[in-house]
């Protein structure tokens, strides 16, 4: 429209325009402003119409029940801050005097943690296998310690997945079907409410869970990948440690697959949110 006034302007001091009457070209401008007015026009009416689209699907949408209970017994920290003396432990756990000494041994997955093993929990460094599996062995220990708080669980290792789709077809559920008997977990799978599977894609990690008392096939990713092999391999693999441990077939083929979006979201190659 400023265009419009600028040449308008200019008509008014010249009554030709390249030998073009000033009123032609006063009714060329007209047209054209009158067809974007028509354009523009459309344009808002798309809009609207698609914003009451959006309200009447939010409308369908349930409504998240929220247990007020709940929320009363949610602590406002979901940590509790370190004592000084924990810290000056913390920062003598990482001095290099320290990096070869086995400063503990988890008695659930028997790994040692020495302090070079804690240097992936620096700024920047990248978080290496043992860390992650003791981290999962002690969310076991705690679910232990208080049955009655905690869902019933599994925490695989971050060498299921890998060893599961190792084989030739890039499944075998031969190379894991010894890791859940009975002898060896003291529960089946059939009795969790969740399985987790930390993921490694080369240099990032990823958690899947197997949900039961929701019947989700979940994915997790702070990168917001997205990756359907990975829920249909462990998809495939439930069916096939239902019929190997108590001979059922099972349907899960109406199971959702939800690939998490509620979740921190990574910032850069380094930092992984997914099991901070």
């Amino acid at each position: 429209m400023e265009s419009a006034e600028k040449i308008l302007d200019s008509l008014s001091l010249n009554r030709e325009l390249i030998g073009v009457p000033d009123v032609e070209v006063y009714k060329k401008l007209l047209e054209s402003a009158q067809g974007r007015d028509a354009k523009l026009k459309s344009i808002g009416f798309d809009i609207e119409l698609n914003e009451k689209r959006r309200d009447s699907l939010r409308l369908l949408q349930p409504v998240k029940q929220v247990d007020e209970k709940l929320v009363e017994e949610a602590p406002c920290e979901p940590f509790v801050p370190l004592t000084e003396e924990e810290e000056a432990e913390v920062d003598c756990a990482f001095a290099p005097t320290r990096r070869r000494q086995v400063l503990v041994t988890d008695p659930g997955t028997r790994i040692d943690i020495t302090g070079q093993v804690l240097q992936c929990l620096r700024p920047g460094a990248w978080l290496n296998d043992e860390v992650i599996n003791v981290y999962l062995g002690l969310l076991k220990d705690r679910e232990k310690r208080d049955p009655q708080k905690f869902l019933k669980c599994h925490y695989f290792s971050t060498f299921f997945y890998k060893k599961l789709v190792s084989g030739n077809n890039g499944y075998d559920y031969k190379a894991v079907k010894r890791w859940t008997s009975i002898r060896k977990l003291g529960y089946t799978l059939l009795e969790c409410d969740k399985i987790f599977v930390p993921i490694h894609k080369e240099i990032h990690w990823c958690l899947a869970v197997i949900n039961k008392k929701d019947k989700k096939f979940q994915y997790l990713d702070s990168l917001k990948g997205m990756d359907m092999k990975v829920l249909s391999a462990l998809a495939r693999y439930y069916v096939d440690e239902v019929k190997d441990k108590s001979g059922k077939d099972i349907d899960v083929s109406a199971w959702e697959q939800d690939f998490v979006e509620d979740l921190p979201e990574q910032k850069n190659g380094v930092t992984c949110p997914t099991f901070g």
